[in-house]
């Protein structure tokens, strides 16, 4: 079925009844239409009996088959639209959580979170970075653009979508030339954010308020910051946390320039070592540290590969407990979605015995409130921190 709707919109059929709210709808689930639309084109949704079930966007490339925008007939997915949820989420953020008071680097539109399935857009002082996950949002490209430039007036934007959505997406987003790091501020702490460092948006806004909570935790500690990225638990840890010594650890050489700048720029002096973790955990001389940071790049996007993400997380969580002075601290971290708050906290649990420690979790944490995740949609949901006592 691709009749036309009565909006002039082609009509998608579903092969059931819609009973599920969720604003995806798998490829399997979907009829395929007699002229297929383009991807990203906007779509009326029905059931199996002709009923309307909604509108998005439609994408016959994509496993991701619709994106369900909105489910009431009156409502149509245009202009004002757009207006309306974009608006929805700057006022979260500026009137709700009153973040601007804090800082000046978060997250203005969270995806599936804020209603607009397959976009992300972060702040990071005047310059918005806009990262699309699906042919949809990238086919809207200039009416969003036009409509944050509503509430950001001046800003630049930088817009990307990583080489795997747009192949999985079937769309070509021409990645341009990164901008000059901005300087950006949180809690008092300042950071460079480098949009087009392949490391996210620039800077991980997410993990804002755990740093400030695991800064109140290291007056007069030594601690280690693995996985370290641009610096951020770290230079926490010794500007509001007053750690009397910090080390952070990554691999990438590129990231760890910036964890330097970032370092000199609080005028902190933390020793950052380009290093493959496993290797430095085994092979380490010191003493165990006070405090530990383990926070790694997501292990995975694939559901079968969710059992190999968990042996590794299990392997390096081991090896990091082996570094905590007994009666330290403990924060592990996974920011892969995939992997679920309980499966996370049972590999806690079994690299606790294989390393013969024994772990008290005060708080389990995720991203900030400026990246909401909604009830029926726990993809959002991606960030776990267990905040432990070791001994």
């Amino acid at each position: 079925m691709n009749a036309p709707a009565s909006d002039g919109l082609p009509v998608i059929q579903l092969k059931t009844e819609r009973r599920s709210n969720h604003p995806w709808i798998f490829q399997k689930m979907v009829e395929k239409p007699a002229v297929k639309p383009k991807p990203g084109s906007i779509v009326e949704i029905v059931d199996r009996e002709g009923q309307f079930a909604g509108r998005g966007f439609y994408n016959g490339h994509s496993r991701i088959s619709l994106r369900v925008l909105s489910t009431d007939p009156a409502e149509a997915i245009d202009e004002a639209f757009f207006a309306r949820r974009i608006a929805a989420a700057v006022a979260l953020r500026r009137d709700v959580l009153k973040l601007d008071a804090v800082t000046n680097a978060y997250r203005v539109i969270h995806s599936e979170g804020d209603g607009l399935s397959g976009l992300v857009v972060d702040r990071f002082a005047d310059l918005l970075v806009v990262e699309y996950f699906s042919a949809g949002m990238f086919r809207q490209r200039e009416l969003i653009q036009h409509c944050l430039l509503e509430h950001f007036p001046g800003a630049r934007l930088y817009r990307f979508a990583e080489e795997h959505v747009q192949k999985q997406e079937s769309f070509d987003c021409a990645t341009p030339p990164a901008p000059e790091p901005e300087v950006i501020h949180e809690h008092g702490v300042q950071f460079h954010a480098a949009p087009g460092s392949k490391h996210k948006t620039g800077f991980f806004a997410d993990q804002r308020d755990n740093r400030q909570f695991l800064a109140s935790l290291c007056a007069g500690k030594r601690v280690l910051d693995l996985c370290c990225n641009s610096g951020g638990f770290g230079i926490y840890a010794s500007t509001i946390g007053g750690a009397t010594e910090v080390t952070g650890v990554d691999l990438d050489e590129d990231i760890l320039a910036v964890a330097e700048r970032n370092a000199r720029l609080n005028k902190v002096r933390v020793r950052f070592v380009q290093a493959d973790i496993f290797h430095w955990l085994r092979d380490r001389q010191q003493d165990a540290y006070d405090v530990v940071i383990l926070d790694p790049a997501k292990m995975t996007r694939d559901r079968e590969q969710v059992i190999p993400a968990l042996k590794k997380y299990l392997d390096m969580n081991k090896l990091a407990l082996g570094a905590v002075k007994p009666g330290g601290l403990l924060l592990s971290c996974s920011c892969t979605g995939l992997v679920s708050e309980e499966q996370f906290l049972d590999m806690l649990r079994r690299a606790a015995f294989y390393a013969g420690r024994s772990v008290q979790v005060l708080k389990v944490s995720g991203a900030g409130a400026d990246h909401p995740w909604l009830a029926h949609v726990p993809e959002s949901r991606y960030l776990k921190a267990a905040f432990c006592r070791v001994d």
